[in-house]
C-alpha cells in the first residue's frame, strides 16, 4: 500500500536521484552554499537573446525597459521557481521534485497525471531550483514535518539561543548573522546563519543569495515564485513592499485567480490583498528577497506560503492536499503567463 512519504520527496538525497533521471532539461549547477554544497538548477526551453543593452535599472533610468530586454509575443515567458530557501520548509521542495518529475514523464509521483504541464512545458523557459538551501536541509533530521508538534517544528525552524531558549519567529530575525548568537541553528539558515530571505540585497552576505539574483538578472525572468512553509496557516501569498503598482495589480489579479482555482478543490486559501500602500508607519517594511528579485530583473514576484500540516493550531492539510497545492500553482502560473504573453505588444 502507498504511504505518502513514496511522493514526498524532500531530502537532498531524494533531489539527487530526481535530477538523475532528467532528460527533457538541463541541469548545471548554480552555485555552492556557504557550506560547501552543492545547489543546482534544472533548466526547460532555451534561454533567448532578448537584445540586452543595460540592466534593468538602468533601462528604466533611460524611459525604456526594452533597453534590458526586448520581448515580443513569439518570446517564451521565463519563469523561475525556487524551493528550499528555508531549508526545512519541506513543501515546496516536494512540489518542485514532483514537477520535475511530471516534465519529464507527464505523472508526479504518486502516477497522477498533469497534462496541462506536461504538454505546455515546451511554451517557457523554466528554471527550477528545488532547494536554495542544502545547508539548511541537511540540518533537519527528518523528511516530513507533518504531524510534528509545534514546539519542534519551531525548533527544527529557527533553532535556539545560546541559553537553549527557542528562537521564535520573528526574533529569529533580530540577529543576522545569527551563528554565533545560536545554539542549533535552526534550518532558516545557511551555515554562516544567513537568512537568504533577509540578506544584504545590495552587498550580499550569502553567496547563494549572489547567485539567485544574478539568475534573475541574467534570464530577465518574467515571473517568480519563492516557495515557503506557514505552519498552519491556509495557503496565501505574503506582501511584498516596495514593487511598482502594476506589477503589485498583476499580482493581485494572480492571487484572485489562484484563489478562484483552489476554491475548486475545496483548498484553504487566504487572498492577501497584494496592492500594498505604505501608509508610513513605523516600524517600516523593507526590501526582501521576493522585491529584489524584481528589482533585478522587473518581473512578477512573490512569496508563495504552503500550509504544513504540523501538530498545531489552525488548518492541517494532508500531504495529498499539500502537493496538489502546489501542482495547481505551477499550473495556474502557466496559463496567466501565457495570457500574459498574448497580451504583448
Amino acid at each position: 500500500m502507498e504511504t505518502y512519504m513514496d511522493f514526498w520527496k524532500s531530502s537532498l538525497t531524494d533531489i539527487e536521484e530526481c535530477l538523475s533521471g532528467v532528460a527533457k532539461g538541463k541541469v548545471r549547477l548554480l552555485t555552492e552554499s556557504a557550506g560547501g554544497r552543492d545547489i543546482p538548477i534544472v533548466e526547460y526551453g532555451d534561454k533567448e537573446d532578448f537584445g540586452r543593452k543595460a540592466n534593468y535599472g538602468s533601462a528604466c533610468g533611460a524611459g525604456n525597459p526594452e533597453h534590458y530586454a526586448r520581448k515580443s509575443k513569439e518570446s517564451k515567458p521565463v519563469l523561475l521557481l525556487v524551493g528550499g530557501i528555508h531549508g526545512g520548509e519541506l513543501e515546496g521542495i516536494v512540489g518542485m521534485t514532483n514537477l520535475i518529475k511530471v516534465l519529464e514523464t507527464g505523472t508526479d509521483y504518486r502516477g497522477k497525471r498533469y497534462d496541462y504541464l506536461y504538454e505546455n512545458a515546451r511554451r517557457f523557459r523554466l528554471l527550477l531550483i528545488p532547494c536554495m538551501n542544502p545547508d539548511g536541509r541537511a540540518r533537519l533530521p527528518i523528511d516530513s514535518l507533518i504531524g510534528v508538534p509545534y514546539e519542534k517544528f519551531v525548533y527544527y525552524m529557527q533553532g535556539t539561543w545560546k541559553d537553549g531558549t527557542l528562537c521564535r519567529w520573528p526574533d529569529c530575525k533580530a540577529v543576522h548573522p545569527i551563528k554565533d548568537a545560536s545554539n542549533f541553528l535552526g534550518t532558516y539558515f545557511n551555515d554562516d546563519g544567513v537568512n537568504i530571505m533577509h540578506d544584504n540585497f545590495f552587498a550580499p552576505m550569502a553567496r547563494e543569495t549572489s547567485a539567485l539574483l544574478e539568475l534573475a538578472d541574467r534570464e530577465a525572468v518574467d515571473f517568480s515564485v519563492n516557495l515557503h512553509g506557514g505552519a498552519d496557516t491556509p495557503i496565501h501569498f505574503v506582501q511584498i513592499f516596495y514593487l511598482p503598482k502594476f506589477i503589485m495589480q498583476k499580482q493581485q489579479a494572480f492571487n484572485r485567480g489562484l484563489g478562484e482555482a483552489y476554491a475548486k478543490l475545496g483548498l484553504p486559501f487566504t487572498e492577501v490583498d497584494q496592492v500594498v500602500v505604505d501608509q508610513g508607519n513605523y516600524p517600516y517594511k523593507s526590501i526582501n528577497l521576493s522585491s529584489a528579485i524584481h528589482h533585478a530583473c522587473g518581473g512578477m514576484s512573490m512569496t508563495f506560503e504552503s500550509n504544513m500540516g504540523i501538530d498545531g493550531p489552525g488548518t492541517k492539510l494532508t500531504p495529498d492536499d499539500i502537493l496538489d497545492s502546489h501542482l495547481v500553482l505551477f499550473e495556474q502560473m502557466f496559463r496567466f503567463s501565457l495570457e500574459d504573453q498574448a497580451a504583448r505588444a
